[in-house]
C-alpha cells in the first residue's frame, strides 16, 4: 500500500523529526510512505479575512498540485468524521483491497485548508475538535496510521 502524507510547513523542532522518523521506520514494514513537505505562506497576525484566504487558496493549490492521481485523499480536518483506531485500521484496510491501494492524507496549514482541497478529499477525518500544532500531528497521524496497520494484521501494539 503507499501512504502519502502531504503537509503544509516544515517540522522545526528535531523532537518533531524524531518522531516522525520512528514512525516512517515502524512503517516501512507494511507501506510505502511519501511525505510531502510543502512550503508555508507568511501570516503576520493582522490579516484580513480575504487575505486568510488567500493564503489558504496558496497553500490548497500547492496540496492539490502535490496529491497522487488516483489516490484516495483524507484531508484532516476539525470538522471531519472522528475516527475511532479501529475505524481507521478498517478503512485503511478497505482502500487497499477495493480502492486502488494508494490513500494520500493532507495537514494544512495554520489557516486550514481551502475550499477547494476540501471539496477534492473523499474523506474528512476529525483528531477532535481541539487545535493542535501542526508539527504534532503529523507525528499523531503517522502513530495511528502505524496503529491502523498492526491492528489489520492481528499484531500486538502496547497501549
Amino acid at each position: 500500500m503507499q501512504i502519502q502524507v502531504v503537509c503544509v510547513g516544515k517540522l522545526k523542532e528535531k523532537y518533531w523529526s524524531d518522531g516522525v522518523a520512528e514512525y516512517a521506520k515502524r512503517l516501512g514494514a507494511y507501506a510505502r510512505l511519501d511525505i510531502r513537505e510543502l512550503p508555508d505562506e507568511k501570516t503576520p497576525d493582522s490579516m484580513s479575512p480575504a487575505e486568510e484566504e488567500q493564503v489558504r487558496m496558496r497553500e490548497g493549490e500547492r496540496i492539490l498540485a502535490a496529491l497522487r492521481d488516483g489516490s484516495h485523499v483524507i484531508a484532516l480536518a476539525i470538522d471531519g468524521e472522528p475516527w475511532s483506531s479501529e475505524q481507521l485500521a478498517a478503512h485503511l484496510d478497505k482502500q487497499a483491497i477495493y480502492g486502488g491501494g494508494s490513500v494520500s492524507f493532507v495537514i494544512g496549514g495554520s489557516l486550514g485548508l481551502s475550499p477547494a482541497v476540501l471539496s477534492r478529499a473523499d474523506k474528512k477525518l476529525s483528531f477532535g475538535r481541539m487545535t493542535y500544532p501542526h508539527q504534532l500531528m503529523r507525528v499523531l497521524l503517522l502513530e495511528q496510521v502505524y496503529r491502523a496497520f498492526k491492528i489489520n494484521r492481528g499484531e500486538p501494539y502496547h497501549k
